[in-house]
């Protein structure tokens, strides 16, 4: 349940904020940073990072909607079989996807 304005200004009045800034700094300098999170990237994401494209620039690579590009960035949906190898390809090397464009 939040707090009202009132029991803000009563908790905020027995707070010591420099004692709380430097508990903080010999945390982190100790190491005691608290938890990493690490979010997954979907293999459609990863490759179009490593191509260097936005999204439309991509998306028209692969000969397929922004949309669809998109759903497989977010993982809403998974690319069929041949889009999945072609991706998997882009994301380990990317020069050989540049090296293709730049043939036609």
């Amino acid at each position: 349940m939040p707090m009202n304005e009132n029991k803000l200004r009563e908790r905020d009045a027995k707070r010591d904020l420099g004692a709380e800034l430097l508990e903080s700094i010999r945390r982190v300098k100790s190491g005691d940073v608290g938890r990493v999170n690490m979010v997954p990237v979907s293999i459609a994401l990863e490759a179009r990072q490593r191509l260097g494209m936005s999204q439309a620039q991509f998306a028209e690579v692969l000969d397929v909607s922004k949309r669809t590009l998109q759903d497989w960035e977010q993982n809403r949906r998974q690319p069929s079989g041949a889009a999945k190898t072609l991706l998997k390809i882009a994301a380990v090397r990317p020069d050989a996807i540049h090296e293709a464009l730049a043939a036609q």
